[in-house]
């Protein structure tokens, strides 16, 4: 019940969220794939959740960036508060019956919306839905998200996709991090006074986003 509580009023007060990946000091130097570990502080720099990417080593190795995951997001006490379930799904324009969704659940049991890719040509599209698969929020990036030398924002908008009410932003921290390791900061902007559920949804929508689009830096430069 206090990690419920805590998740309510930490998330009731922000409009803004940095979700900093930590550094794997092995996928660094050889190249191999790890289990991915956050930490989500506030707009004041401080650590309030950490995050940590279950799966095997098949997974993150040969099916990496479209492989199933479960993040657990827990506070600085080890409480788990926030579950993020991926399955393995298909990452191409060419099977848009099987593109990429995820099930956030907050706190976990309880599902507090979903995170569904939609089909699109052109622009990489999502569509934030509640815990009732009613859709909530359209998330459209950019054209290109190599993101060289400048920040990547993915636009948060509403359903009709006019008008622009936030943004996931993948910031660049410059060429040497990038190239040599798949470390990312990203920042969420959302009104203040969004359902809290939907503000938990959002950080399973910048996950996503992070493997989808920026798991392989390298790449991407």
């Amino acid at each position: 019940t206090h990690a419920i509580l805590f998740i309510y009023f930490f998330f009731k007060q922000l409009d803004q969220i940095i979700i900093h990946q930590q550094v794997e000091l092995l996928e660094a130097i050889l190249g191999t794939e790890t289990s991915s570990k956050y930490e989500i502080k506030n707009h004041l720099g401080q650590r309030v959740y950490f995050a940590v990417e279950e799966n095997d080593c098949f997974d993150r190795n040969l099916c990496s960036p479209i492989r199933s995951f479960t993040i657990r997001i827990a506070d600085n006490m080890g409480r788990e508060v926030i579950t993020v379930n991926r399955p393995l799904r298909c990452n191409s324009c060419w099977f848009p019956c099987f593109l990429q969704e995820l099930e956030v659940q907050s706190p976990p049991g309880t599902t507090a919306g979903y995170v569904v890719q939609n089909w699109d040509p052109f622009l990489p599209k999502f569509t934030i839905q509640n815990e009732s698969k009613e859709d909530v929020l359209k998330i459209i990036g950019p054209y290109a998200t190599c993101g060289c030398f400048e920040d990547v924002d993915f636009e948060v908008k509403a359903l009709n996709e006019m008008s622009t009410i936030g943004k996931i932003s993948k910031y660049w921290s410059g060429f040497v991090n990038n190239a040599f390791t798949n470390t990312a900061n990203f920042g969420i902007h959302v009104p203040v006074d969004l359902d809290v559920r939907i503000k938990a949804v959002m950080i399973g929508a910048c996950f996503l986003i992070d493997l989808m689009f920026f798991e392989n830096s390298l790449d991407r430069l």
